[in-house]
């Protein structure tokens, strides 16, 4: 019998098209979020570069996106939520600090209540518009959910999560993941939110359509922004 493929998930908490593909799941296959591990992703500070960089990793797999393509998000993402349904709020992210946000998920990880954590921090975000940077936010969070406001809103200050950051953003290196939210199957890849549904066939043992060949050669220049649409990196 062959062995299950595992199963991921890569996240961000920053991401529109993250949340967007967790309330798609949520609302029409939340059989398969629940099968799937979590792994958070997000841009580094300069103490998680540091650290990033005694492990030998330079650089992640995702760049800095274009004020060309940002703009363009900005648009898309306003019809995809009318188009769910959705009332989104896009917050402003002043001094952002990724690590409060995402090693607080990791703290409530380990206290059994990471899923919770980060659908009220979702909420925070892009129903409310307020800045998860902000400790008093997540602190806010955390109460939400009960758990300790303190211990979540200041992980990032803690050295022994820091080190557990490191192990998470090691993962993202080591599978390429080069924007979110991005799903595998195995080691198939399957970005943004438009290729959701050919995950979920792929879960599902239904398969994934194949594109037609591209008979024309198709040119990048160093440096481009490539990424479609669906996903954010």
């Amino acid at each position: 019998m062959p062995k299950p493929k595992r199963l991921k998930w890569y996240f961000s908490l920053r991401s529109p098209y993250s949340w967007f593909a967790y309330r798609d799941l949520l609302a029409h296959n939340p059989d398969v979020l629940d099968a799937v591990e979590w792994f958070p992703v997000w841009e580094p500070d300069e103490w998680t570069s540091r650290l990033l960089a005694e492990e030998g990793i330079d650089a992640l797999p995702y760049t800095d996106m274009s004020k060309a393509k940002g703009l363009y998000i900005l648009q898309d993402t306003r019809r995809l939520a009318r188009a769910r349904g959705l009332a989104m709020t896009w917050p402003v992210d002043r001094k952002p600090v990724w690590e409060v946000s995402h090693l607080g998920y990791l703290v409530a990880t380990d206290a059994g209540k990471g899923k919770e954590f980060l659908a009220a921090t979702y909420r925070a975000r892009w129903e409310h518009g307020f800045d998860i940077s902000d400790p008093a936010v997540i602190a806010d969070v955390a109460r939400e959910i009960g758990l300790d406001p303190v211990r979540v809103s200041t992980a990032h200050e803690d050295p022994v999560m820091r080190a557990r950051g490191i192990e998470a953003l090691r993962l993202v290196y080591k599978d390429g993941v080069f924007g979110v939210p991005m799903f595998m199957h195995g080691q198939d890849k399957f970005w943004g939110t438009d290729r959701l549904l050919d995950f979920v066939a792929a879960f599902r043992g239904a398969g994934v359509a194949q594109p037609a060949p591209i008979e024309a050669p198709v040119l990048i220049t160093v440096g481009a922004d490539t990424g479609h649409a669906g996903g954010c990196g």
